[in-house]
C-alpha cells in the first residue's frame, strides 16, 4: 500500500514476520546514515536486538524511554534532542520509531524538529499505532492543557507493520486498537463494520488481523491523501475523539487508554446527535453493541462535564468560537458538523 501525497509518497508494508527482513527494508530506503532507534522499555527488550542485528551496515544508537503516555512530553523531547546531539546526529541521519502510539508520536515529533527535520520511519508494534497513529504524518507531544497540543505534520519515509507483534501485547492494548478499527468502519466502510460483526471476538480478530488492518488503513489512506493537513475530509477520522481526548486529559494521561476514551466518545456524541435528529435513531445502540462485543467501555465515571468542556476549549479541532464535530449519517457514512463552541456542552450531558 502506498500513501500518495503532493510532495512526498511512501510505502506501508503490512506483512506477517516483516521484522525478520527489516534490514533489507531499511536498506531500500536509506544508505550512509547514522540511525537512532527510539523505543520504550516494554518494546525494546522484545524487538530491539533483532532489529539492531540486521543493521550492521549502519552506525546505530538507541534510546529507551519509559513506557506510557507520561513520556509524550516536551521534557522527554528535550532529553531526546540532547541524546541525538551527544551522538553527533546531523541532518543527513535518521530515526526509527519502534513501539506503540506514544513512541511513534514522540519519536516522529523529535525527528521532524531536530535540526529542522531529519528522516524517520515508523515500525508500529501496537494495534492502535498500526491502524492509526503511525500513518499520515501527525506528530505530537502532550501539554498540561490538552492531548497532542504541540506537534507537526511530517511524513515518514516508510511504515513497516508486522501483525505478529500483536501476539506480545496484553489484551487491553489489543482492545484499544479495535476501538479505532470500529471508528473506521463507522465513518467510512460498512463492509469493515460487517466484518467486525461476523468475527466472534478479540481472538478471532487477531487471527484475521492482516486483512482487518489493511481495511482500516484504506480508510486512513483515503482521508490523508485527500486532506493531508487536516482541514477537511481528514477531520472525519476524529469521530469520538473530541470527547475522548477530553476524558483522557481530565483523567490524567495514562489513566484511561486512548482507545477506551474514543470508544466512550463515539457513544456520547452519538447519543446527543440522535436527540438532535442529526443521526438516525438506534445508531448509538449499534456502537454500544460493537463496543461490548470487543470488551470496550461504554461509559466513564465520574462524568465531569465542566472539566471536559474546559479541555475541549483547548482542542485542536476548535476554530475560534466554533468547533467541528463528526457525526454519523449511518454506519459507513460520516459528516462534519460545525457548531458553536458552547454547543458542545449539549453533547457532554450524561445519559444513556
Amino acid at each position: 500500500m502506498e500513501i500518495v501525497l503532493s510532495e512526498k509518497s511512501y510505502e506501508i508494508v503490512v506483512k506477517r514476520h516483516a521484522l525478520e527482513s527489516v534490514g533489507e527494508w531499511i536498506a531500500s530506503l536509506w544508505q550512509n546514515k547514522k540511525i537512532a532507534i527510539i523505543s520504550d522499555d516494554h518494546v525494546f527488550p522484545i524487538y530491539g536486538e533483532k532489529i539492531c542485528q540486521q543493521l550492521t551496515d549502519y552506525e546505530v544508537a538507541h534510546y529507551v524511554i519509559p513506557a506510557g503516555e507520561n513520556s509524550k512530553s516536551l521534557d522527554m523531547a528535550n532529553t531526546l534532542y540532547d541524546f541525538l546531539a551527544d551522538q553527533h546526529f546531523t541532518r543527513s541521519d535518521a530515526v526509527i520509531a519502534l513501539g506503540g502510539g506514544v513512541v511513534g508520536d514522540l519519536a516522529s515529533f523529535v525527528a521532524s524538529t531536530y535540526m529542522r527535520g531529519i528522516a524517520f520511519v515508523q515500525i508500529p508494534t501496537s494495534l492502535l499505532a498500526q491502524v492509526d497513529s503511525s500513518i499520515g504524518g501527525k506528530t505530537a507531544v502532550n501539554s498540561s492543557k490538552a492531548k497532542n497540543m504541540i506537534g507537526t505534520f511530517a511524513q515518514p519515509d516508510g511504515v513497516l507493520i508486522d501483525p505478529e507483534t500483536l501476539n506480545t501485547l496484553p489484551e487491553l492494548r489489543i482492545r484499544e486498537g479495535i476501538a479505532e478499527i470500529i471508528k473506521c468502519g463507522a465513518i467510512s466502510d460498512s463492509s469493515l463494520w460487517q466484518d467486525l460483526e461476523k468475527l466472534t471476538g478479540v481472538q478471532d480478530l487477531l487471527a484475521h488481523s492482516e486483512a482487518i488492518i489493511l481495511k482500516a488503513l484504506q480508510v486512513k489512506k483515503a482521508a490523508v491523501e485527500e486532506d493531508e493537513f487536516d482541514n477537511g475530509a481528514r477531520l472525519l477520522l476524529n469521530f469520538g475523539h473530541t470527547i475522548g481526548h477530553a476524558i483522557e486529559n481530565t483523567a490524567g494521561y495514562g489513566k484511561i487508554s486512548h482507545g477506551e476514551a474514543v470508544a466512550i466518545g463515539m457513544i456520547k456524541i452519538s447519543q446527543t446527535a440522535e436527540k438532535k435528529h442529526l443521526s438516525p435513531v438506534g445508531i448509538t445502540q449499534e456502537i454500544i453493541a460493537m463496543n461490548q462485543k470487543y470488551q470496550l467501555p461504554i461509559d466513564y465515571q465520574p462524568w465531569e462535564a465542566e472539566k471536559f468542556y474546559a479541555a475541549i476549549t483547548h482542542d485542536k479541532k476548535a476554530r475560534g468560537e466554533s468547533l467541528n464535530i463528526v457525526l454519523l449519517k449511518e454506519i459507513g457514512k460520516a459528516f462534519i458538523q460545525k457548531i458553536k463552541l458552547t454547543e458542545i456542552k449539549d453533547y457532554l450531558i450524561e445519559g444513556k
